[in-house]
């Protein structure tokens, strides 16, 4: 049996951590806790990158982190997301979040199934998956952080970057969905019964 005590597991859960830690600077009534909430996501973002790496290089690779780092990944993503639509209630900020969460319900539901199918590597994360993420996590830190730095507007710069995720993120899903697709019209030969 193995430990659940590993480090790829740890950072997973300093990222689950950090989640009401990032919502109460993003409170504080001060500037410094815009900035300290998006430096913060910033570091959750980097041990997401950081778990699975590790665990793959050390050989750590557990099922209870195969479960974890996608629910940190979307505990945390979905929480800024609705920070900032809470700070910016505008139509494209809303709808922005809007498609990243729902695309995120959406794909879990489908991996779910197809992995009670047994054909969980037909829906595996694909490039532009891995991309999406990189352009979520630097967009969502910059929203956070908000402030202009050396005269950049950070905030837009950061939307900007958000709505290319929810671009990419509609992409990949069609990718998926169509990988999927002879599974969910019954059409593969496991299905025909």
């Amino acid at each position: 049996m193995t430990t659940p005590y590993t480090l790829p597991n740890m950072l997973t859960a300093v990222r689950i951590a950090l989640i009401p830690v990032i919502v109460g600077l993003f409170y504080l009534p001060y500037g410094f806790g815009d900035v300290a909430a998006g430096l913060l996501f910033m570091v959750a973002g980097i041990t997401d990158s950081l778990d699975g790496y590790v665990a793959r290089r050390t050989g750590q690779v557990s099922p209870l982190g195969e479960f974890l780092d996608p629910v940190a990944d979307k505990l945390i993503v979905a929480t800024a997301l609705v920070l900032i639509v809470s700070r910016n209630p505008t139509w494209y900020v809303t709808l922005t979040a809007a498609v990243i969460i729902g695309r995120e319900i959406a794909i879990s539901a489908l991996r779910e199934w197809m992995a009670e199918i047994g054909a969980r590597r037909k829906v595996a994360v694909s490039a532009v998956g891995k991309f999406k993420t990189v352009a979520q996590i630097v967009g969502l830190t910059m929203m956070l952080y908000y402030q202009d730095l050396f005269g950049l507007p950070i905030y837009w710069m950061g939307l900007v970057l958000t709505v290319l995720a929810a671009t990419l993120t509609l992409w990949s899903m069609l990718g998926y969905l169509r990988a999927a697709w002879p599974d969910l019209m019954g059409k593969t030969p496991q299905n025909r019964g």
